[in-house]
This record gives structure tokens, sequence and C-alpha cells, in this order.
């Protein structure tokens, strides 16, 4: 009878159960599936717009795509004779086709290779300004003649023709590059890095090391976070109103700088906090017992340690530097040449990729500027993850 009961009891026990096993496994693997599917869509998401950039930028993406200039530029120079060469110019020509407005190609000389003692690396332009020629200028007019329909043989008897310590060329150089965009970048980051960094940096300090937890303590916080939430282009119509319009320094690289050091305090003041948050306290008791004082003990004890931290937040911060558009678009400019000061305006990467896609309907040329700007990020992104393994093997 004892053993009749148990096998029932056995009996009811494994029924009630698989259900509730088989019920168990449904729910894991129906949120497998959807965490899967999520992650998949991601993926797939994240893939197809690279590819959709690269694929679209190719055409364009080479090194002359990096090193030349963005318009084309036309100029008559004067350059002076080179003695002990095969030709007075001391450069080795051959032919290439330009594409002109209307679809007609004409055929001109261009520089192949420029020899050590030429004189057209000191060529002056008719203002007297430098205008040094490089590899890959083409040859329209030499002395007045013309160059279109000449042989290679006729335009080297035309340059040694010349009588004169000097002559004068009309040169062009063919557009098309992002040179000036990226060196306004640069100028760009490194501006607002100098303006920030310093900010954030202190503002962190005194939050982490002096500031007792209090309401100000709180609101400082509370700004920060609100800041780091605020679109970028509500920066730019404030950067506009005040530094481009009150402050009256117009579209330039000073006003894009100062409105992207208020974007970038958020960032920097947090990532700089939990650098000296994660300082072991006895580093500071013990600088301390030995006599430092607090300014010392933060010098030589907190801050080294917290080095680390602090590049990976400059790091992310180039980082956003390099991605905004809205609020450089509205204090900046979009001038496509390299600014002789910083009260010049110039365009960043991002911003010419906006104006080639939106007034110039250059679809090519914004997917390359696109698909350089997400290789920089690429770099940041890997750099910033290198820094942080390393510290944390250190820790």
């Amino acid at each position: 009878m004892e053993a009749v009961q148990k096998s029932y009891i056995n009996d009811r026990i494994h029924v009630t159960l698989k259900p509730e096993k088989s019920r168990k496994k449904f729910k894991e693997a129906f949120a497998y599936g959807i965490i899967g599917l999520a992650t998949a869509f991601t993926v797939s998401i994240l893939i197809w717009i690279i590819g959709f950039i690269f694929i679209q930028g190719a055409p364009h993406l080479n090194w002359q795509f990096l090193v030349k200039d963005f318009d084309s530029i036309s100029s008559y120079v004067e350059v002076r004779a080179t003695e002990g060469s095969e030709n007075q110019l001391g450069v080795v020509l051959d032919f290439k086709n330009i594409h002109q407005f209307g679809g007609n190609d004409k055929t001109v000389p261009y520089i192949t290779k420029i020899e050590s003692t030429s004189g057209v690396k000191d060529a002056l332009d008719r203002l007297g300004n430098p205008f040094p020629l490089r590899e890959g200028d083409a040859i329209d007019r030499i002395s007045g003649k013309t160059t279109e329909g000449m042989s290679m043989e006729e335009i080297y008897e035309t340059i040694n023709a010349n009588t004169d310590k000097t002559m004068l060329l009309r040169v062009s150089r063919e557009g098309g590059g992002i040179y000036p965009m990226i060196v306004t970048t640069l100028m760009m980051i490194g501006l607002s890095l100098m303006i920030a960094c310093p900010i954030g940096i202190l503002a962190a300090i005194y939050l982490v090391e002096y500031a007792k937890p209090g309401r100000l303590v709180r609101t400082i916080r509370f700004a920060t976070e609100s800041l780091a939430g605020i679109p970028s282009i509500i920066y730019g119509l404030f950067g506009m109103l005040f530094f481009v319009t009150y402050m009256k320094l117009n579209y330039s690289i000073l006003a894009g700088a100062l409105t992207l050091s208020i974007i970038l305090l958020p960032v920097i003041i947090r990532q700089t906090e939990e650098s000296l948050k994660s300082v072991p306290m006895t580093y500071r008791e013990g600088s301390l017992g030995l006599g430092a004082t607090k300014l010392m003990t933060i010098r030589r004890a907190v801050l080294p340690s917290a080095i680390p931290g602090i590049v990976v937040a400059i790091i992310l911060s180039i980082g956003r530097i390099v991605g905004e558009s809205a609020a450089l678009l509205l204090t900046a400019g979009t001038a496509a040449k390299i600014p002789s000061s910083i009260f010049e305006s110039g365009a960043t990467l991002t911003i010419k990729a906006y104006t080639s896609a939106k007034e110039e309907a250059d679809i090519g040329m914004a997917c390359a500027i696109g698909a350089v700007v997400i290789i920089i990020i690429f770099i940041l992104n890997g750099s910033s993850k290198l820094i942080s393994k390393s510290f944390n093997k250190s820790v």
C-alpha cells in the first residue's frame, strides 16, 4: 500500500513538473529569440549604413582626395629660371585631360616631377604671395603663349626660349580634395580642447576633492547632466547669437571652438570625475600623512593615477568635435578653404559633407567625407578602449 502511494505521488509530481519545465524552456527560447533578432537587426542596420557610405564614396577615396584642395585654383605666377637643368623650369612634364564645364575636355601639360634646384618651389603670384608649384599642377600658358595644341617638344622649346631671369606661367590646380577641411578640423580640435580641457578638468577636481556634498554640488551636477542632454542645434543657436553676433566674432574658427567647448564640458567633467573617484583613498591618506598639502597631494598623487581616464575623456571629446555639424554650421561657416587665422571662417569635414549633399547634390563626395569621418571615429573609439583596458590592468 505504501509503495503504491509513493508511486502515485511520484507520478503526480512528474505530471505537474513536466509542463512547468517545458513552459520555462519556451520562455527562455522566446527571450533569446527576441534578443537575437534585436541584435541581428542592429548589426545589420549598422553594416548597411557603413557599407552604403563606403560603396558610394569609394570612387573618391584615394591619396589625392586627402591632400588636394576642394576648389580648383588658377593663377598667374612668376618663376625664376633654373640653371643647370634640361629646361629652365627644372620640371618634368606630361599630358593629361582636364574636364571643363559643358562636357568638353582639353589636354594640358602638367608637372610630374620637380628637381631639387627648381625655381617653381619659390614661385610668387601677382600679389607677391608665395605660390609654390607642386606635382600635378597644370600649365596653361608660358610667357603669354597658350600650351593648348602644343606638342611636348614645342612646350620645352618655349620654356627654354625664355631670355629673362623669370618667366610668367598660368597654373591650374585641380580641386576635389578635402585637405582644407582636414586642416580646419584639426584647428577646431586643438582650439576647442585648449578652452574646454582646463575648465572641465579643474571643475571635476573641485567636485571630487574640495566640494562638500550639498545643494551647490547637486546643482552643478544637475547642470552638467542637463548640458549633456541639450541638442547641439541649441548650442549652435546660442553660439550664433552670443559669439557670432553679440561678441562680433562673425563666422569663425574661434566662434565655433567656443561653442564646442561648452558642448564638451559635460563629457570632460563626468569622465574626469569618474577617473578621480577611482583613485584609491590610501593614495591621498598616505600623501597627507607624509606632510604634503592638499594641492601637492592632488598634483603628485591623484592626478598621475587619473591621467589614463582623463586621456579617454579627451579622446571622446575629439570624437565629438569630429562628428559635430549643427553647432558649427551656425558658428564656423562653410568656407572650403584653409583659414589663415582663428578669426576666419572654415568648414570642418562634417560641415563639408552636409553642404556637398545638400547644396551641391554631390552624394559621392559627401559619402567619401563620411567614410573618412567614420574611420577617424573608429580609431578614436579603439584608442579609448585600449587606454581603458590598460588602465584597468594596471589597477
